[in-house]
C-alpha cells in the first residue's frame, strides 16, 4: 500500500495532508480549549468596571491603545507580562485593539492611579507633556449609565455563567437596589481618591460621573483582576 502511494504523488500528498491534520487537530485543539478557560482566580468586571467599560467603547479608546502584549521582550519590558488567553474570558467583546498610537492598556492598572487618571483625563499633557491625546472633559460632567451596566452583568451572569458571587469578591445584588448599592460603595472609594470637587459634590447627590467609571476599569486592568 504504501508503496502504491508513493509511486502516485496525487494520493501521496492527500494521505499526508489527511493525516497531518488530525495530528494537528489533536495536538492543538485540547490546549486550545484550555488556554481559554479563565485562568484561575480571574473576577468579572464589576458593576461600576463594567460602566467605565462601556464608556471606553463608546469614545473608541481601542482605536489608539490596544489591550494585547505581545511575548517580546521589548513590550514586556515597557508594559509587564505578556497577555493570556484566560485572561479574556469574560471579554465581550474583545478589545485587543489593533494600534497603538498611545501605550498598551492591558496591565494598566498595575502602574497608574486613581489621581493619575484623573488628571490625564482632564488634560493629558499636564502629565505627559509628548501627549496627542486629547481631554476628555466631558467624562467629568456626565452620568455613568449604571442601568445599562446591571443589564449587561446579569445577561453575563445569566446566558454565559459569568461567575458574579461573594467568593470571588464580585457580586451584582439579588435585585437592581442592592446592585445600586454595590455599585455606589465602589464609586465612593474611587471617588476618595480623587481631588475634583465637583466629583464629590455630585456622588452626595447620587451622581456617578463617567470618569468615575471609566477609572474604575482602568485600575483593574491589571493583577486586580485576580484574587489569587
Amino acid at each position: 500500500m504504501f508503496s502504491w502511494l508513493e509511486k502516485n504523488p496525487f494520493f501521496f500528498t492527500v494521505a499526508f495532508l489527511v493525516v497531518f491534520s488530525v495530528a494537528g487537530l489533536v495536538e492543538i485543539l485540547p490546549n486550545f480549549g484550555k488556554s481559554s478557560m479563565p485562568l484561575e482566580g480571574l473576577k468579572p468586571y464589576s458593576l461600576l468596571e463594567t460602566a467605565g467599560r462601556q464608556v471606553y467603547i463608546n469614545e473608541g479608546c481601542y482605536n489608539c491603545h490596544s489591550q494585547l502584549i505581545r511575548p517580546f521582550q521589548a513590550e514586556t519590558d515597557r508594559y509587564g507580562m505578556a497577555s493570556l488567553s484566560g485572561e479574556y474570558a469574560y471579554d465581550r467583546p474583545f478589545l485587543w485593539g489593533s494600534r497603538r498610537i498611545g501605550p498598551d492598556l492591558h496591565r494598566i492598572g498595575d502602574s497608574r492611579t486613581t489621581d493619575w487618571h484623573e488628571n490625564h483625563m482632564l488634560d493629558p499633557k499636564s502629565v505627559v507633556p509628548a501627549s496627542i491625546m486629547p481631554a476628555y472633559k466631558h467624562l467629568y460632567t456626565k452620568n455613568a449609565d449604571f442601568e445599562t451596566a446591571y443589564a449587561e452583568a446579569y445577561t453575563q451572569m445569566k446566558v454565559f455563567d459569568v461567575p458574579y458571587n461573594v467568593e470571588n469578591g464580585v457580586a451584582i445584588g439579588a435585585n437592581i437596589d442592592e446592585a445600586r448599592e454595590i455599585y455606589l460603595k465602589e464609586a465612593e472609594a474611587i471617588i476618595d481618591d480623587m481631588k475634583s470637587q465637583d466629583i464629590k459634590d455630585a456622588f452626595k447627590q447620587g451622581e456617578v460621573k463617567e470618569i468615575v467609571a471609566l477609572i474604575a476599569y482602568l485600575n483593574s486592568l491589571g493583577q486586580s483582576r485576580r484574587t489569587k
